[in-house]
């Protein structure tokens, strides 16, 4: 059956953006300007850093940052006054050593904690804190040689604690696409939207290694952790108000031993910290764009202006192909279960005659006894399993998904890849019917694994490293790869994903598990786990789809490199309440609309699919490899917002409110491409039948 799992229930805290507050409601962003004012580039001499006593005073853009060595304070200086950055580490980091610098540089330890602490003045303006465990009986960093076998000192470090300033209004949340919640909101303060008293995993919960607040009038933080692995974000409440504060784990068996932490001043936009994100991907190397995909790929220029679905039973035929493009729908990524009616030669290349992409889903991370295996994915020849199973530290091995066979471990496959060609037996008997695309579940979203296997040890760095280099190896073949929920750390090789879009609330899997109401795996042509319509829990809805609480962050940070949709099981038809906000998000974001579809259905609601389809592709066409530069909310009650992407190659206004806007009715879009002399209008519920 198709997609060995959903994102597991641990995986909670429903987050989904947040305002009311005025302020940040009429805050924009111009994403092509200066992400500070005042910054130092790279490569321009540093500016001095002063030490006094236990203050270390840091230049940084828009003020100067102190950090107070004997707690990890940190605060700045601004012409708005003095903000808090970060209140005194949860965790007492010890009694602070004598303060050492060089051009641009401070550095300090604490002895009894075994920890140093380097801050300088960062790449664009912004102050950088790293820390790194050191072994405290040899003063020497974790990991180093010392001839003699110790054993691990594993420390953490409850550092930044933030949203302690008084000022702060909101917080920004990279829970899929994004979020952005007011601190005393009451809902997200309790615990009907499942967020407080959550730890959310860097490398996987998230879809981006940050955090932001906005900070009163125009004002606000943002948080990047380039040191992910090992970094946790938990939210709490405090007062009634949202707090946050990061933990680190430092472990060298882990890879984790440094831990840094950017901090930037910004000017409050709900957007900010993407925004400083982005550029602080451009600085290192780590951002690639659609434009150079396509140049590589070709094909890959055929996700503009398409809509993504997943086919069952009829709908893998030749035929439905003709169908599809007889309704004018130009563009398409069209993917088929991993099952024993894949699409054949006859149906890919009738779909590729139509101008669609496709691709087979499979997954690499899963592997079960081949004589007793649910799912094609997870049989493997010989004994693969359970040789390449993952180990916990008992060396038993870490079941899979709903606990069926166990976790595959990349480093095994990497090892044996070689000479077995594992990865490359399975990829080319996945497209010997053609397809020009792949979707590998998983591999870009974690979660990541330490595997304590004799055979193929492995840490979580490690096996991010594997699977990029799997993936690389898959686009290098000219396939437009995909997978699922990527974070923004597998940007370089993936054209694609599904799930990115989706801020996912905990009470999701509680619903999804409600066989009677949600749908399960039957019939075998339209599952009703995918094709039953279903209404979600109030709080859940909420949580997820409330426009006010939405801010495109991820679409910020990498539109230009990634076409994002939806969580593939939560189909554009799956959820009939949310329709018209989808549809809205959407083409606000510049994204494609996910759907599943057999030939009945198209029957039912090919012709809705195809005029939202030819609303969107020239928007897509036009702008899907230009970056978001700009996103406003218009109004105080944030009801009405608007995205600009390529400076101005194309604009979008969406109405989510009851009441027109300036000539806009609630529940349509505007879009203008540069050229338009008078805007593209979208009203969903007039196409869809369904006022949600």
């Amino acid at each position: 059956m198709r997609r060995n799992h959903f994102t597991p229930p641990r995986v909670t805290a429903a987050v989904a953006l947040a305002g009311a507050v005025s302020c940040l409601a009429l805050a924009s962003t111009t994403l092509a300007s200066t992400t500070h004012s005042g910054t130092a580039r790279s490569g321009d001499a540093p500016r001095p850093v002063v030490v006094g006593g236990h203050r270390v005073e840091v230049p940084v853009s828009g003020g100067t940052a102190t950090v107070d060595t004997t707690s990890l304070r940190v605060t700045a200086r601004t012409g708005q006054g003095t903000v808090e950055l970060s209140a005194p580490a949860a965790t007492a980091p010890g009694k602070p050593g004598s303060v050492t610098t060089s051009p641009g540089t401070a550095r300090w330890s604490y002895p009894d904690t075994g920890l140093d602490v380097t801050a300088r003045a960062g790449d664009n303006g912004r102050l950088e804190l790293s820390v790194t465990a050191t072994d405290k009986a040899t003063g020497k960093a974790a990991g180093e040689a010392t001839g003699e076998p110790a054993a691990e000192t594993v420390r953490t470090l409850s550092w930044p604690v933030t949203g302690t300033d008084r000022r702060a209004t909101a917080v920004q949340l990279p829970r899929g696409e994004g979020l952005s919640l007011p601190v005393a909101d009451r809902f997200w303060n309790s615990s009907r939207a499942d967020l407080v008293d959550t730890d959310m995993a860097m490398e996987s919960d998230l879809s981006m290694p940050l955090w932001g607040y906005t900070l009163g009038d125009r004002q606000g933080v943002s948080y990047l952790v380039p040191s992910d692995i090992g970094t946790s974000l938990r939210v709490t409440s405090d007062a009634g108000r949202l707090r946050t504060a990061a933990t680190h784990r430092f472990s060298h068996a882990d890879g984790t031993a440094r831990y840094t932490v950017a901090f930037s001043l910004t000017d409050g936009s709900p957007v900010a910290a993407a925004r400083d994100y982005r550029a602080w991907l451009g600085e290192h190397g780590q951002l690639k764009s659609l434009r150079e995909k396509i140049r590589e790929t070709p094909a890959t220029g055929k996700l503009l202006g398409a809509f993504h679905a997943y086919l069952w039973g009829d709908a893998r035929k030749a035929d439905f192909m003709g169908r599809l493009r007889g309704l004018g729908v130009d563009r398409m990524w069209l993917g088929y279960d991993a099952d024993d009616r894949p699409m054949d030669a006859a149906a890919t290349a009738a779909a590729k005659k139509a101008g669609y992409l496709v691709g087979p889903y499979d997954s690499f991370a899963n592997g079960q006894d081949p004589a007793t295996s649910d799912a094609p994915t997870s049989t493997w020849p010989g004994t693969l399993y359970p040789d390449f199973c993952v180990r916990d530290t008992d060396g038993k091995p870490v079941p899979g998904f709903h606990d069926r066979g166990c976790y595959l471990s990349s480093e095994a496959f990497e090892k044996a890849e070689p000479r077995h060609h594992y990865l490359a037996d399975r990829t080319r008997g996945m497209t010997e019917a053609g397809a020009d695309s792949y979707f590998l579940d998983v591999d870009a979203a974690g979660e990541l694994f330490r595997d304590h296997s004799a055979a193929h040890p492995m840490t979580k760095a490690e096996d991010r490293a594997n699977r990029l280099a799997r993936m690389k190896r898959l686009s290098d073949r000219g396939l437009v790869l995909g997978s699922e929920s990527a974070g923004a750390w597998a940007n370089r090789d993936l054209a694609f994903d599904h799930g990115s879009g989706t801020p996912v609330a905990g009470g999701l899997w509680t619903a999804q598990r409600d066989k009677a109401t949600w749908g399960g795996y039957a019939p075998a042509d339209a599952p009703g786990v995918f094709f039953k319509p279903a209404e979600l829990p109030a709080d859940v809805a909420k949580a997820m789809y409330d426009p006010v609480y939405r801010v495109p962050l991820y679409e910020t940070a990498l539109h230009d490199s990634v076409v994002n949709t939806e969580r593939w099981e939560l189909s554009y038809d799956k959820l009939p309440r949310q329709k018209t906000d989808r549809a809205l998000l959407g083409m606000l974001y510049n994204t494609p609309l996910n759907f599943v579809l057999t030939g009945d259905s198209l029957e039912r609601s090919g012709r809705e699919l195809a005029t939202l389809q030819r609303y969107f592709a020239p928007l897509h066409k036009a702008a899907g490899t230009e970056p978001l530069t700009d996103f406003r909310a218009l109004t105080a009650d944030r009801t009405v917002q608007r995205t600009v992407f390529g400076g101005g190659t194309l604009t979008v206004t969406a109405n989510f409110g009851g009441t027109p806007h300036k000539g806009l009715p609630g529940g349509c879009v505007d879009a203008e491409l540069r050229d338009d002399t008078a805007p593209r209008r979208l009203c969903p519920a007039t196409v869809n039948g369904t006022a949600g």
